[in-house]
């Protein structure tokens, strides 16, 4: 399939070529997967999706444009190439707009040391049915669910290839193994529901299904007789579960994009402190079989470890080389792209260091407040940082958890929740982002 994506890509770049482009670039993407839903002990939805897309964007001076398409025909890439310069053509300049040169290139050009690829057998879709229905099974056996209201596995693969009239040329695949269950305790009103789920590059790292099921059951029992918190202002715990939510405010806030529209609480935030002096937040996109992990960017550039956030002080954006000449700077090889649009800043891997607490003592130390495990809906304003969001999880008095709580909303200043925010150590680091349980100081909640 390598061997196909890099002959359709580079087809594209010389159709653009004779089509009149003063330069292009072209993404070739083929994907499988297959999904397996079950309910009852019985098979409720298969499905099987594959298929191979093609994206061109094409510069004409300072003018670009992109297009893409799935007829992977030599006579359709031909018209496909032709249509994107007539459009580039009429499209207005962007003086920003650019392609990486051979001297900026990732000398990796392929994912070989990172183990993003399973090379086992892919899982026959019985397999897939056999992991769905030991889950459901296991979640059923637990004492208080009353039902599941659905339990999931599938297996995905795909590859890309990524070609620049520059000079560029690169690909890789990737896999997932995946199982979710979605477990319900009690009935009508006083039904509560919980989850699990559990995704892997590899097969051989997922944990059993079983235990999926269990921990699924385990989690709707300890949510059955919520009810609402009281209203006031209290600490809030956001379990590790949800905690990458609130870290992914920071990182939408130092997106290239953003800052350079101006839209970012943080758009005046360089060098200073966002998070408190013993927290820095790392990108690594070297992590092998991690989803976020990859050996160049969008762009052919190369890709690095670096520091976002050091000891609490910002110490980078997330750019791509548009945003980043916008900035007048240069770009962290942030660039990502699908292929119906141009590039644009995305980050990958992210980890949250230097919590040095237990989520246990982090629990003990908040006295009276609230553990998040749930988040619904969402309120913020990307100007300010002002936060406010639905939450269910569980109620803390005297340093223990008394009751599951429901029905309730959280409201604070992103800026003022993550520059004092506490961390504890329970990141799983199997995850894209190891973000582990945060404890905010104060927040206010609308309860009961």
């Amino acid at each position: 399939m390598s061997k196909d994506l890099k002959r359709l890509a580079e087809i594209l770049l010389d159709a653009a070529k004779s089509a009149g482009a003063d330069g292009a670039d072209a993404l070739a993407v083929h994907g499988a997967s297959v999904s397996i839903d079950v309910l009852d002990g019985k098979l409720e939805h298969a499905e099987r999706a594959e298929g191979t897309d093609i994206g061109l964007r094409v510069l004409v001076g300072q003018k670009q444009a992109c297009i893409s398409g799935s007829d992977l025909r030599e006579t359709s890439l031909t018209t496909m190439a032709e249509r994107a310069v007539a459009m580039a053509r009429e499209a207005p300049d962007d003086p920003y707009a650019c392609q990486a040169e051979p001297g900026e290139f990732s000398k990796i050009r392929t994912a070989g040391g990172l183990e993003l690829s399973d090379p086992t057998a892919a899982p026959s879709p019985k397999e897939l049915e056999d992991d769905a229905l030991k889950a459901e099974a296991a979640a059923r056996d637990i004492k208080g669910v009353d039902q599941v209201q659905g339990t999931s596995a599938g297996y995905s693969e795909s590859a890309i290839y990524l070609a620049t009239s520059k000079g560029f040329h690169g690909g890789y695949a990737r896999t997932s193994r995946s199982v979710s269950c979605v477990a319900i305790a009690g009935t009508g009103l006083q039904m509560e529901r919980d989850y699990s789920g559990e995704s892997r590059v590899y097969q051989a790292d997922l944990p059993d299904a079983a235990t999926i099921g269990t921990e699924a059951g385990e989690r709707a029992v300890t949510r059955f007789g919520a009810s609402k918190p009281p209203t006031g202002s209290y600490p809030v715990l956001f379990d590790e579960r949800i905690s990458a939510t609130l870290i992914g405010h920071l990182i939408s806030a130092i997106n290239g994009t953003s800052i350079v529209r101006g839209a970012s609480w943080l758009r005046e935030a360089m060098g200073q402190r966002v998070l408190p002096e013993t927290l820095s937040l790392i990108e690594d996109p070297s992590r092998k079989r991690i989803g976020g992990s990859r050996p160049f960017d969008g762009e052919g550039l190369a890709v690095k470890s670096r520091a976002i956030v050091e000891l609490g002080i910002l110490s980078s954006w997330v750019l791509d080389l548009s945003t980043a000449r916008q900035l007048g700077l240069e770009s962290t090889g942030n660039a990502a792209r699908g292929t119906s649009a141009p590039p644009s800043p995305s980050e990958g891997n992210i980890d949250l260091k230097g919590g040095t607490r237990s989520r246990a003592d982090l629990i003990s130390d908040m006295g009276t407040g609230l553990i998040v495990t749930s988040l619904i809906g969402s309120s913020i304003n990307a100007n300010t940082g002002d936060y406010s969001r639905g939450a269910s999880g569980f109620w803390v008095e005297n340093g223990k958890i008394t009751r599951p709580v429901n029905e309730c909303t959280i409201a604070g200043n992103l800026r003022e929740m993550l520059g004092t925010c506490l961390a504890a150590t329970d990141a799983r680091d199997h995850l894209s982002r190891r973000i582990p349980s945060l404890l905010v100081e104060r927040m206010t909640i609308a309860g009961a």
